[in-house]
């Protein structure tokens, strides 16, 4: 599955696998789930269950990055992001008032904390009463963490 990676891709891959696999395998769904988050992979229960049972319960490194090539291939963060905002936008105006994106934040799903909402809204340049262009502000959240190291 190397192929499908760029080798930088691989060697982060490696380096989060072998944090948390200290022995050169995953023997465990918890470690299977931290690691794929701590690579920004988003991945259901039932999906990395099944990810986890398709391997027979353990994973060396070549079959974790055959998981992480077929997760790749289903998870589309930012067209599931833009369709729970069009959700939002009955009138299809490509954005919402920025109080109802706070509240969202708030009060829906994995919540957040009032200092992680305020820490968004000021990298978004988001003002609290005004309005969020949802294209704008996925582009802005979906972008890959720059790397300093």
């Amino acid at each position: 599955m190397a192929r499908h990676f760029k080798e930088q891709d691989i060697d982060e891959f490696r380096e989060c696998f072998s944090l948390y696999a200290r022995n050169g395998q995953i023997r465990t769904l918890d470690q299977l789930t931290v690691i794929m988050r701590s690579l920004g992979m988003s991945p259901t229960i039932s999906e990395l269950k099944k990810y986890f049972k398709d391997k027979g319960g353990k994973m060396s490194f070549p079959d974790f990055l055959d998981v992480m090539h077929k997760h790749s291939q289903v998870e589309k963060i930012p067209e599931e992001i833009l369709a729970a905002f069009k959700g939002h936008d009955p009138r299809n105006t490509g954005s919402i008032p920025a109080r109802d994106l706070r509240h969202i934040l708030l009060q829906w799903g994995e919540r957040l904390s009032h200092k992680e909402v305020e820490q968004i809204f000021r990298e978004a340049n988001i003002s609290p009463n005004g309005v969020v262009r949802y294209h704008d502000f996925c582009r802005i959240v979906c972008a890959p963490v720059p790397d300093y190291y």
